[in-house]
């Protein structure tokens, strides 16, 4: 079955944004072995999945920015948008899901085909994670607290175990944890 891997930057104290979607925390200038991790992360990767805010955002700015590092991954993998409030994909490579939450990855997992990938918004990332779907978490803490914002641990009813794969450190100030889900 195929992984659900999340990749989110966040803050030491556990916001993904700020109270109204601030992103001036994170940092942009990325030493080469971050670059190279993020690589590897994404290159068996072949699926995104985004909920609508963040696909309304992110999908156009990839798209009208293929100079920059990653572009081309974004811009060429398939995507899918989980939306209430949309009909129709307005953008390339990309399908509307509209079913149950569990259901709808369920159904991706079990697809042929490699990892897919989840970067967020809060809500939806919440989501996944209060119903146990992601298979790998790939925190990017950025050296910054905020003090409020977005969380995306919020919402769970009760312990998520997790198991740490790895830590790593990086020159820019970054620490990627990488942990796993603990099935039990």
């Amino acid at each position: 079955m195929r992984k659900l891997k999340l990749q989110v930057q966040m803050t030491v104290d556990g916001y993904i944004a700020g109270p109204n979607g601030e992103m001036d925390w994170l940092i942009y200038d990325w030493d080469e072995e971050l670059k190279k991790y993020v690589t590897q992360l994404t290159e068996p990767v072949d699926c995104i999945v985004l909920g609508r805010k963040l696909a309304q955002g992110f999908i156009p700015h990839w798209a009208s920015h293929p100079e920059l590092e990653g572009a081309d991954k974004f811009n060429s993998t398939k995507k899918v948008v989980f939306t209430k409030a949309l009909d129709q994909s307005e953008w390339d490579h990309t399908v509307l899901a509209k079913g149950n939450l569990v259901d709808e990855i369920t159904t991706l997992k079990k697809q042929d085909g490699q990892d897919i990938i989840v970067y967020g918004g809060a809500t939806f990332v919440s989501a996944l994670i209060k119903q146990g779907l992601i298979d790998e978490y790939h925190l990017f803490i950025n050296p910054t607290a905020i003090g409020t914002g977005m969380p995306i641990f919020r919402e769970l009813n009760g312990k998520q175990p997790l198991t740490l794969v790895k830590s790593t450190a990086f020159d820019c100030g970054i620490v990627v944890l990488h942990y796993e889900l603990k099935n039990s």
